[in-house]
């Protein structure tokens, strides 16, 4: 089964603690899991951050349920249930969620602080995106940001000159902290006077490992031939390793070649190129910065 979200969640952790004694987060985290039947994959499934999502969900689900006073933290990263999360199990609930938690005044006050009428929670019920967590609508929305910059980026990058896309391509690769200098680089990797570059450049500011690039805007599928083409040419230039950048995409036939042969041959389409340079910060700027914090447990600790 998927990942449970946070709201069905709830209940089964409010269920784990009804002996009242006290659990940690990751006690009940493996409790839960084991309740759900999660597989060593989905227990170890992690977010664009980091955080492994299921134990995120189980955070979540109990800070909310914390704001209701169902339960309460009697020390240091521990868990216990209160009178009022006994008095709700005896109500025999089939679910917590939300909506539920929006009976008890302190949680309404943490949901919708500062609004008398309190309806955010309990109108958008039907709207999935009540099931995700805090940390999980950031990495959507920036996730969808990142995608729909990306896109952009492609397409200035399709419509640049064949100067410019040099110029580019140089950027990036200087980013990544191949050919050295910006200098040492242009002097490297020349022109090819059909809209790309080719030539050899550093992996390393020694010169101990060297590297072929090889990049054009093409617009269609870059089949096997060309892939082949390239991996020939490395013998010319006294090259092991290769770097093929393409505007476009490669096909099936040319990715599993690569794969096949001693040489070690990377394809860069044209997402991944967007993707680089938003990396590495080649052709965008920073428009703002969030940084998330947390309770620094070791301070408060006597």
């Amino acid at each position: 089964m998927p990942v449970p979200d946070f709201q069905t969640i709830m209940l089964p952790l409010l269920e784990s603690v009804r002996d009242g004694n006290e659990y940690s987060i990751s006690e009940l985290a493996d409790l839960l899991a084991d309740r759900f039947e999660l597989t060593p994959a989905e227990r170890n499934e992690r977010v664009p951050s980091g955080v492994t999502r299921f134990r995120d969900r189980v955070h979540w689900a109990n800070t909310y349920m914390k704001k209701a006073i169902l339960l309460e933290s009697p020390g240091r990263g521990r868990i216990r249930i209160t009178p009022r999360g006994l008095e709700l199990l005896q109500e025999n609930p089939q679910r917590i969620d939300r909506k539920l938690l929006m009976r008890y005044p302190e949680y309404v006050e943490f949901a919708s602080p500062g609004d008398d009428n309190h309806s955010n929670d309990t109108d958008v019920q039907d709207d999935k995106s009540v099931d995700r967590t805090p940390h999980e609508t950031m990495e959507l929305a920036y996730r969808e940001m990142k995608e729909s910059l990306a896109q952009d980026l492609l397409a200035r990058v399709k419509t640049c000159s064949p100067g410019f896309f040099e110029n580019l391509v140089l950027d990036v690769l200087v980013a990544m902290g191949y050919g050295g200098s910006r200098y040492d680089a242009a002097q490297s990797v020349g022109q090819t006077g059909d809209g790309g570059i080719d030539g050899i450049i550093k992996q390393d500011r020694l010169g101990l490992d060297v590297l072929y690039v090889q990049a054009k805007r093409w617009e269609n599928t870059v089949g096997r031939p060309v892939v082949q083409a390239f991996a020939g040419s490395l013998d010319g230039v006294k090259a092991r390793k290769g770097v093929l950048i393409t505007t476009s995409r490669f096909s099936k036939d040319a990715t599993e070649y690569v794969e096949k042969i001693e040489k070690r041959i990377i394809l860069v389409d044209g997402e991944q190129l967007a993707e680089l340079m938003i990396a590495h910060g080649v052709g965008v700027s920073d428009v703002i910065s969030y940084t998330v914090k947390r309770v620094d447990q070791d301070y408060f600790e006597e």
